[in-house]
């Protein structure tokens, strides 16, 4: 069994909207990044580094499975 195209998609707007509604920039100075990055992990054009996504799973109060979801497509 061979793992190939791991999708990871996120629920950071979503978490955001729930969270009085805060804003990128709210965010990045939360977690110590840029508001751009904020918008690439939005958009799934970046994916974190394991400590990032730890803080945004911080500042949210969740866990990092309610952050981000994994889609493993399998290949035989």
């Amino acid at each position: 069994m061979v793992m190939e195209n791991i999708k990871v998609l996120n629920h950071i707007r979503k978490l955001r909207f729930l969270n009085d509604e805060m804003s990128q920039q709210q965010l990045a100075d939360r977690v110590g990044c840029t508001r751009q990055t904020i918008i690439a992990l939005e958009q799934d054009k970046y994916l974190p580094s394991l400590l990032l996504a730890a803080k945004i799973a911080w500042v949210f109060q969740v866990s990092l499975d309610e952050v981000f979801e994994f889609d493993f497509q399998e290949e035989l």
